[in-house]
Parts: C-alpha cells; sequence; structure tokens
C-alpha cells in the first residue's frame, strides 16, 4: 500500500511536470505557428500618384525639414507634413462615414476588423458597371455567419500599382486605370446588403474604390455618361430602371441607417495578393489607424492561411482562441506632437446632408506631421538612403519578440540597459523588442496625464544599447514614450536645461560618468536613430493602450502600417498576440 502511494505520488508530480511543460510550451508552439503561417499583404500602394475617391483630396507629401537643418550642434531628421483625405488607398469605411452616430474608428475593437473570413472570386461573373447577388458569392465559396468577407471582382487589375492593361478599342490603346477602379466597377444589390446583415458579417472588402456601387454615390451626377451605360446594361439584362431597382429612399435607409446600427462596415481598395486566395478560407487582419475624429482610417489588410503540416481547422481554431493586445494610442487632434512638429487638424469637406441628390456621406481632409501618436519611425527619418515605410514588405513588420516589463526599474531620467532587458525576459537573435518603461502612463489619453513628464523626462538606453541591439539583430523596437532615444540625447538637451542638469547628477550617480562621458556628441547623439537606421533597425514611438497591463514574456509581434511609398515614417496599428486560454 504504501509503496502505491509513493507510485501515485511520483506519478502526480510527473504529470504536473508535464503539464506545466505543455503550459510553457503553448506560447512557443503559437508562436510558432504564427511565423510560418502563409502571410498575404492585400494592401493597395499609397503614393502621391494614388488617385482618391473621385473628388477627394490626393495626398500629399512635403519636407519641412531635413537633417541638415538642426541646430545646437547634431544632426537633425527629416520631416515631413502629409496633407490627405483618408479615402487614398487602402482603408475602411466606418459607420461614421454614413451615420454621425456611429462608433468612432477608435472605439471599434480590434476583434470586430479581424477573424475568419473568405476572398471570394467572382471576376469571371462580372463586367462593368454589373449588379453583385448573394448569389454570386454563395455560388463560389462559402460564407458562415460572422465571417469577414471579401470580395475579388477582377478590378484590382486597374489598381494605380498594377501593370496597365491593354486595350485594342480603348484611345492609345489603353485603358483609364482609374476610371476602371473607380467609375466602372461592379457593385452590390440592395439584397446583397440585406443578406450581408443576415450574415452579421463583421467586414464587406471589395478590390476597387467602393462596396457600393458608384452609381449610387456621387459619381452618378460626376460621370453621368457612366450612369446612362449602367442603366442602359441594368434595362437590358432585368427590365428595370435604376430608381426602380435602387429606390434612393429605401437605398438611403439601408445603406446610411441600418447598416452602420448593425456594425457592418466596409474595406475598400484591397489590392496585393489578393489573387493569390481565390475562393479561400483564411484568418483576415483589418488594422485600422484608430482615429477618434475622422469617419474613415487608413487601413493594412492582410490575410493568414495555415502553415504547410497544420490543418485550416486547427489554425482557424487556434487563431480564434487568441488574444490581441492592441498597443496603439487613440489617433486625435488632441494627440500632442513631437515638440516642434505640426499636430493633427481635420477638417470636414462634405457632409451626410450636404449633397443635394441625397447620397451623400462625411468626408474630411487631414493635415499632420508623422511624428504623434503611436508611429514608426522609418529609415528615412534619418538616413536618407534609407527605404520609405512602403518599400518595407510586411513581413519585416511582423514576427516572434518579447515585451519587456522594466517599469519597475525605472524612473524619471532614468538610463536602462541591455541587462535590464535581459533580466526581465528571454530575448533572442532577430527578435521584435518592445520595451515597456510604464511611461505610458503619463501619455495624453491617460487619467495620470502628465506631458512635461511623458515628452521630456522619460527613461532611455545606455550608449552600449545601439551595439547591443545591433549585435542581437533585433528586427525592430518599441517603446511606450516619445522617444527611443534619452530626451536629453536629443535637442532637449538645449530645450530643457534644468532638467538636462537633473538628469546629468543622475547618471553621474549612478553611472559615475557625466553625459558627455558616456554619451558624447560625435558618436551617441541620437544613438537609436543614427546608429541603428543605416542597418535598418528602426522603431516605434508612443505605444499605449493594453501595454499598460501586458505581462513581460514573448509574443508573436507586428505593425501594420499604411503602405505610405513616399513617407519617411507612419501611423499603424501595433499589436502582440499570444495563444488563448
Amino acid at each position: 500500500m504504501q509503496l502505491h502511494c509513493i507510485l501515485l505520488a511520483v506519478q502526480l508530480l510527473a504529470n504536473n511536470k508535464t503539464r506545466k511543460t505543455e503550459a510553457a510550451m503553448d506560447r512557443e508552439s503559437f508562436i510558432k505557428m504564427m511565423s510560418e503561417a502563409r502571410l498575404h499583404d492585400l494592401t493597395q500602394g499609397c503614393s502621391i500618384f494614388t488617385p482618391p475617391w473621385p473628388g477627394e483630396k490626393s495626398l500629399e507629401v512635403h519636407f519641412f525639414k531635413r537633417v541638415t537643418g538642426a541646430y545646437g550642434g547634431g544632426q537633425g531628421a527629416n520631416g515631413q507634413i502629409l496633407n490627405w483625405s483618408n479615402t487614398v488607398g487602402t482603408h475602411l469605411v466606418g459607420e461614421r462615414a454614413f451615420h454621425s452616430g456611429g462608433r468612432a474608428i477608435a472605439d471599434i475593437p480590434l476583434e470586430d476588423l479581424n477573424g475568419p473570413g473568405v476572398i471570394v472570386d467572382i471576376s469571371g461573373m462580372v463586367s462593368d458597371y454589373s449588379i453583385i447577388t448573394p448569389e454570386m458569392i454563395m455560388k463560389k465559396a462559402e460564407v458562415k455567419k460572422g465571417d469577414i468577407l471579401i470580395i475579388n471582382t477582377g478590378y484590382h487589375k486597374y489598381s494605380w500599382d498594377q501593370p496597365q492593361v491593354n486595350n485594342d478599342k480603348a484611345q492609345g490603346g489603353v485603358e483609364s486605370m482609374e476610371f476602371g477602379f473607380l467609375v466602372r466597377h461592379p457593385g452590390p444589390s440592395m439584397d446583397f446588403y440585406k443578406w450581408a446583415l443576415e450574415m452579421k458579417l463583421k467586414v464587406v472588402g471589395v478590390d476597387c474604390g467602393s462596396a457600393e456601387h458608384p452609381m449610387n454615390t456621387p459619381i452618378r451626377r460626376m460621370h453621368e455618361n457612366h450612369f446612362k451605360l449602367a442603366e442602359e446594361k441594368l434595362e437590358k439584362e432585368t427590365g428595370k430602371t435604376w430608381d426602380e431597382t435602387f429606390p434612393q429612399g429605401e437605398y438611403y435607409e439601408l445603406t446610411h441607417i441600418t447598416m452602420p446600427k448593425g456594425h457592418l462596415v466596409l474595406a475598400e481598395c484591397i489590392v496585393g495578393d489578393i489573387d493569390k486566395l481565390k475562393n479561400k478560407r483564411a484568418w483576415i487582419q483589418i488594422m485600422p489607424i484608430p482615429y477618434m475624429e475622422v469617419e474613415t482610417a487608413w487601413a493594412r489588410v492582410s490575410a493568414l492561411t495555415a502553415p504547410d503540416g497544420m490543418s485550416e481547422a486547427d489554425f482557424m481554431a487556434a487563431m480564434e482562441k487568441s488574444e490581441m493586445i492592441d498597443m496603439t494610442v487613440p489617433f486625435s487632434v488632441q494627440t500632442p506632437q513631437w515638440l516642434n512638429y505640426i499636430p493633427l487638424s481635420v477638417t470636414y469637406t462634405k457632409r451626410v446632408g450636404g449633397q443635394y441628390f441625397g447620397m451623400g456621406r462625411n468626408g474630411s481632409i487631414c493635415n499632420a506631421s508623422i511624428h504623434l501618436a503611436t508611429h514608426m519611425d522609418g529609415e528615412k527619418h534619418f538616413y536618407p538612403n534609407g527605404r520609405t515605410i512602403g518599400q518595407v514588405p510586411l513581413s519585416e513588420w511582423v514576427g516572434p519578440g518579447v515585451i519587456a516589463d522594466i517599469s519597475h526599474l525605472v524612473s524619471d531620467s532614468s538610463v536602462y540597459t541591455p541587462k535590464m532587458i535581459e533580466e526581465v525576459v528571454d530575448i533572442r537573435k532577430g527578435d521584435i523588442l518592445v520595451i515597456k518603461t510604464g511611461w505610458n502612463k503619463y501619455g495624453w489619453y491617460s487619467e495620470d496625464s502628465d506631458e512635461f513628464r511623458y515628452m521630456v523626462k522619460h527613461p532611455g538606453p545606455s550608449s552600449d544599447f545601439s551595439k547591443w541591439a545591433a549585435d542581437m539583430q533585433i528586427k525592430w523596437i518599441g517603446v511606450d514614450a516619445v522617444s527611443a532615444d534619452h530626451p536629453m540625447n536629443t535637442i532637449m538637451r538645449i530645450w530643457h536645461p534644468k532638467t538636462f542638469a537633473e538628469a546629468n547628477a543622475k547618471l553621474i550617480k549612478d553611472f559615475g560618468k557625466d553625459w558627455d562621458e558616456m554619451y558624447p556628441l560625435e558618436g551617441f547623439y541620437q544613438d537609436m536613430h543614427l546608429n541603428l537606421f543605416p542597418k535598418k533597425i528602426v522603431h516605434a514611438e508612443n505605444l499605449a493602450g493594453d501595454i499598460a497591463t501586458a505581462k513581460s514574456g514573448r509574443y508573436y509581434i507586428g505593425c501594420y502600417l499604411q503602405k505610405a511609398l513616399e513617407a519617411e515614417s507612419m501611423w499603424g496599428r501595433f499589436v502582440a498576440f499570444k495563444e488563448g486560454g
């Protein structure tokens, strides 16, 4: 009996040890699965050459400062101001585009924009001005309740970043890409929207300029010659006029009130790898910039499919259970910019009630320098020979990594070291590194907000940090503060001499060196920018949100930036993924 009890105890200990091992392996298995999943970028190139939705603002990019324009003895930065409407490039059309009482983009949880879905190819069933029906969709693929649905009409071939479309009957022998993408593309029937609501679809996305039929928008009045062609085609096929098929009052009620209230939102200008996913299910990721005031937002759209050796069902089940840690601060006109940069401004240029023919929507123009809110500093911000944000493939923005919580080790103007990171987390070569200093709690979107402390007194890295990061081949670095450099290792040193004196005294106490000994100007000024950007190791700033409760550990991490082809830096959505319970 005693021997039996001993054996039972040994077995229980072994089982407990096995369970602990399995628990420890869960995170590693999840990260491995995410790393090996096939990643498909479905985002259109966003450029000064990208056509906006007809009548809206094209993207403008101009430099307001260059690296040689600084004063105070150190190199400056390349800084840009963007002026744009959010209908340029891949974007999410939010509830407030049609219904002013709907949720702001920032209030839509990522869970409502990410999830299982299907990319349905109906390109062989449609042509110019065609009407998309639920039957077309269901004939090509199974759509499940709660899916994200992306429709491949084939009209992404007219996207400005695709090869030209030759046509002997067209003027010059080449079709107008812009008219194909924005004016002639197919669009949904009224029954389609009703079906989408009944199916409780999270998002409907399209590979063309609008998820509405262009002739149910102001394009009907802007291009009446095209409306005539569209109506002639409809009458020939159905015997009905346009207004008989789409009664304007009923259509307005459905799309401008019922759909937004049903939380059905739209994703437009989906291009990229869409043809690689014809009639396939995938885990679809729609990652918009989390605007508070704006009705539509730039978004990075991508899809994941199961890695080799794993079934689609198992992959989807694991993704359904997974958790997302959204580390992005809401994007707002209230967001403080880097101290001498231009803040965000938003001007509404049209409102729902402002169109005399009854199909109006809310639309705005934004203006801002890039270095505010959660953003990625790109290579060209400090390294003119580097790549723009849009030239970096999505695969370089995602991957295994760590969140290192060192908040208990730092205070005002502290210097943190590689050793501190290694003490709190298992960091490995090639990782993404997110540093949690705790300074997110002093950001503008916090009840403990202290803007001066956030901007001027945050901790920063030691002088050996950049070499360590390079040796570790870190993919990119993120910080929950306004800069990845110590503020007193930037122009802040000149702007705030009192704070510099306090930081210098603390450095001498902690390290036995004064500032110029540890950070000599010629080699270590803005160290994390100037010494790492030429090595393609860039960093994200102003991480916030769920990072406040995130624990040290290994995660799968991604930053989903607008594919801005001329931008030195860019906003996006910054997310850490972990396995579910």
